[in-house]
């Protein structure tokens, strides 16, 4: 009887430490997640030199959590880098599903270009150049997943005559980067980048045939002359 008693209080005892242990290890998944994110917009408003004290600031712990969980700026540089660039990854695959299934693939393809504007991919470049993680093992899986994902959501566009021929991924990927970097000494507040990228993205469709020098652009015969009232001929 006293041995069962014993083990009964054993068994009392154990099942709360499992439980406190398994509420740590959510805590200290909860921290890590809001440390990344706080770096995160930290860097895109910074650059990669942020101060990590701001970091831990707005991820509303101390500093000393912040290095429990990053031992320096180039891990945490890379959290950041492997959780954009996974999401950005993660988008194009959902959207080349949905492509697949038979929806516009030139609608996903847009869908996806305003999401990775909505994270900075541009501003957060310098991150992979200062801290030489683009030969990080586990950022090259996912990138290698965002490029077929958005190869395959590419040339659906095409192969549906809504997207031009010669758009290559490099071309997209090139211009949401160059959207999201911020010039040195102009203030970008306020600028509405979806707006840009919309435009940038109308350029992109499939255009009518007949323009002089490009089988694929529009012709304009004629417009009228401004000055004289007349019609001229348009040139390229």
């Amino acid at each position: 009887m006293a041995e069962a008693s014993d083990a009964a209080r054993a068994a009392d005892t154990r099942e709360p430490t499992a439980a406190r242990t398994h509420r740590t290890r959510a805590d200290a998944l909860r921290n890590r997640e809001r440390i990344v994110a706080a770096a995160r917009d930290t860097f895109v408003e910074y650059g990669p030199d942020a101060p990590l004290d701001e970091i831990a600031r707005r991820a509303g712990i101390g500093n000393a959590t912040l290095y429990r969980h990053f031992a320096d700026r180039r891990a945490l540089a890379h959290a950041v880098m492997l959780s954009v660039v996974t999401r950005t990854a993660d988008r194009a695959a959902a959207e080349a599903a949905v492509a697949a299934a038979g929806g516009d693939p030139r609608a996903a393809l847009g869908r996806f270009a305003h999401t990775a504007v909505d994270e900075n991919i541009g501003a957060l470049c310098g991150l992979l150049v200062n801290g030489d993680d683009s030969r990080s093992a586990q950022i090259g899986v996912q990138t290698a997943r965002l490029e077929t994902a958005l190869d395959e959501l590419m040339e659906r566009a095409r192969t549906d005559g809504r997207l031009r021929s010669d758009v290559t991924r490099n071309d997209l990927m090139v211009a949401i980067s160059r959207l999201t970097r911020p010039l040195p000494g102009i203030d970008c507040t306020g600028l509405d980048l979806h707006r840009h990228l919309q435009l940038f993205l109308d350029g992109l469709r499939t255009p009518y045939p007949g323009y002089p020098g490009h089988a694929e652009y529009p012709t304009h015969p004629e417009q009228p002359d401004h000055e004289t009232g007349g019609a001229t001929a348009r040139t390229p």
